[in-house]
């Protein structure tokens, strides 16, 4: 018998990971064949507070880099309910101060009152309801993942309850009908085999990404980095990837991304962090941009 060591909603700050309690999984699992240059696998799930701590990072790799690499999103499954009792973590009410932590850490807005006022008992609907969201391309899927976790993360929506990611759903234009049909169906064996690739690379934590040149060789990055992390592991796979120089006004930014937390456009603007909120609230001010706003930081919407 197996004894849980670590809660999954328990990230460590230390080491930047939300990780899986118990896991066995070998660290010398298949290696996927590369289609491009190189492909990031990315281990994930809605509800990791890191994952969310690294979108800024992410975001900019994908500006800079984004020609030379094509993302995989895997989902790893990080709260299938709460048989969990470890970490001072045992109830979804012990999340909440936690995410409170992890938000000011990561600089990221988290409100974790909705562990509180409406408490998720898994993480899997999201996450299956993500792999449905795939079959319809990976454009709209990377737009309801974005919603959903800006859902919880911000707007404390229980993300577990059907009703909120059919609201996803509808606002980033999915076929709603076929969304359905495939959370139901197909999105259910396609989740399963995530976590199964998963347990095959060893995957104890998220964020964890795999990057995979064209021979298949791997480096992999797990928790939360600084941005020269993610380019340094991109550039050993690819030495001759180029960087590429994108817009840094807000115009630009705000018309590739809707909506952009203030540490987000720091990031890509490379504007001084304390400047940000300011200059932010200006264009809001004007009508230029919304702003959602939360106990733990704002949300800046493109008008």
């Amino acid at each position: 018998m197996q004894t849980n060591t670590a809660n999954p909603l328990l990230c460590d700050i230390t080491t930047g990971m939300c990780e899986l309690p118990d896991s066995t999984a070998s660290e010398n699992g298949p290696t996927p064949v590369a289609k491009k240059a190189v492909k990031l696998i990315y281990y994930t799930d809605p509800i990791c507070s890191t994952c969310w701590g690294i979108e800024p990072q992410l975001r900019k790799l994908k500006l800079e880099y984004g020609h030379s690499f094509e993302v995989e999103y895997r989902m790893g499954g990080l709260l299938p309910d709460w048989s969990y009792n470890s970490g001072g973590i045992s109830k979804p009410s012990d999340v909440a101060h936690h995410w409170d932590e992890v938000s000011q850490y990561y600089d990221m807005p988290i409100d974790g009152d909705v562990w509180l006022e409406d408490p998720l008992s898994s993480s899997y609907p999201a996450s299956i309801a993500f792999k449905a969201a795939q079959l319809q391309g990976d454009d709209k899927a990377l737009l309801f993942l974005r919603e959903i976790r800006e859902q919880v993360f911000l707007r404390k929506k229980n993300i577990a309850k059907w009703d909120n990611l059919l609201e996803a759903a509808r606002t980033v234009g999915l076929n709603l009908d076929t969304f359905t049909a495939d959370y139901q169906g197909k999105a259910q064996e396609l989740f399963q085999q995530d976590l199964a690739l998963g347990r095959q690379l060893g995957v104890r934590g998220f964020p964890t990404m795999f990057f995979v040149d064209e021979a298949g060789n791997q480096e992999k990055v797990y928790g939360f980095k600084p941005y020269a992390e993610f380019e340094k592991a991109l550039r050993k796979q690819q030495p001759s990837a180029l960087k590429t120089v994108f817009a840094t006004d807000w115009q630009p930014l705000f018309a590739t991304y809707h909506t952009l937390t203030s540490r987000e456009f720091a990031e890509l603007s490379g504007m001084n962090r304390k400047e940000v909120d300011s200059y932010l609230q200006q264009l809001a001010d004007s009508g230029k941009l919304a702003k959602l706003t939360t106990k733990n930081g704002f949300l800046w919407i493109r008008q």
